[in-house]
């Protein structure tokens, strides 16, 4: 046993120090990035905001309308392979070049993936996505993975330290997804005592990640637009939303209706609720992982997701950051024991 004594953060300990800025508006800052990925090659041009693929956020729905701003989506990966065939017939290339087909590490989720895939040449991602990213079947997987599609743009995860997204870019993985335990609706840290400060975990890892070549993909924690804007200035390079992006028209949750108010069901994917829905319920080896809640009906995502968006281009401004890309290399964090001024409650 030991014990790591340096202090690890999370977002609500730091807040961005502003510095001397000669951008007049918001409307000069350019959120659009332009990635060439290690392994694949491919290049990607987009707002590195990504839908979580839990299958009451990572819907075809959510897919359609944030590829519309340029944003991605992990599809969940519960939908079936016919599904996708008329997701397919249905969609833009705009529309497929922005989904990540998402994908578990079984011999049974490897078929299905070839399946989707061959559904169409304009699929770009592939989300390897396990709730323990340390175990070496994932390692495993991934060279499995990059074989089969040498030029497609593969995410691994979830991880939150160094070593490990070393060992998953060098297997092949193009992007390293970083998260465990800051979830809205996950309990991995209190059933485990498992997980890493959000914050900390992608400041570590995306030093790791760029030493190589590779990207990082900040999974979790955020509960704002300002957490969005911190995780960028951390260096994550596309920053993955849950909570954030549920309770909406696409999110694809179910629709309850409670003395006469609509609120729609909103649950981790290793909750109680998930299992049930897909596995039978939870097996007998294990605990729950997430927890289920009930969210206020927020209509379409579009209003959400242009609301996160003008937070981080005003985040830029503060700092004077023209474009998202050199937003980490303007930031300068102070820790603070205070976030907002909550007498009048939170927003």
């Amino acid at each position: 046993m030991r014990i790591e004594q340096d202090l690890k953060l999370g977002f609500k300990d730091v807040l961005f120090r502003p510095k001397r800025s000669n951008l007049k508006s918001r409307s000069q800052v350019e959120l659009t990035r332009d990635f060439t990925f290690k392994h694949s090659g491919r290049q990607w041009s987009g707002v590195p905001v990504i839908a979580a693929n839990m299958d009451s956020v990572g819907s075809f729905k959510m897919g359609k309308v944030l590829a519309e701003h340029g944003c991605l989506t992990a599809i969940h990966k519960h939908y079936t392979v016919a599904d996708w065939a008329a997701f397919v017939a249905e969609s833009e290339t705009k529309t497929l070049n922005n989904v990540m087909v998402s994908t578990g590490t079984s011999d049974a989720d490897f078929q299905k993936t070839q399946d989707i895939m061959a559904l169409s040449d304009e699929f770009v991602f592939i989300c390897i996505d396990i709730a323990n990213g340390y175990s070496e079947h994932l390692v495993e997987y991934v060279q499995r993975v990059r074989a089969a599609f040498p030029d497609k743009v593969i995410s691994a995860g979830n991880v939150v330290t160094g070593d490990m997204v070393e060992e998953l870019i060098l297997a092949g993985a193009d992007i390293v997804k970083v998260g465990i335990g800051p979830g809205s609706v996950c309990t991995t840290r209190v059933k485990t005592g498992v997980g890493y400060p959000q914050l900390s975990a992608i400041i570590e890892c995306a030093d790791a990640a760029h030493g190589l070549g590779g990207r990082i993909i900040g999974d979790g924690g955020c509960s704002c637009a300002g957490d969005v804007s911190k995780a960028f200035g951390g260096g994550a390079d596309f920053v993955m939303l849950g909570g954030m992006l549920a309770g909406h028209t696409e999110s694809g949750g179910e629709v309850i209706e409670q003395d006469g108010k609509q609120f729609m069901k909103f649950y981790g994917m290793s909750s109680e609720s998930a299992m049930a829905k897909h596995s039978g319920g939870v097996a007998k080896y294990r605990a729950a992982e997430g927890k289920t809640v009930l969210l206020p009906f927020r209509g379409t995502v579009n209003d959400t997701i242009s609301d996160i968006l003008g937070g981080v281009r005003s985040t830029c401004t503060y700092v004077g950051a023209a474009q998202l890309k050199e937003l980490t290399k303007r930031t300068t964090f102070i820790r603070v024991q205070e976030q907002e001024n909550n007498v009048f409650g939170k927003e």
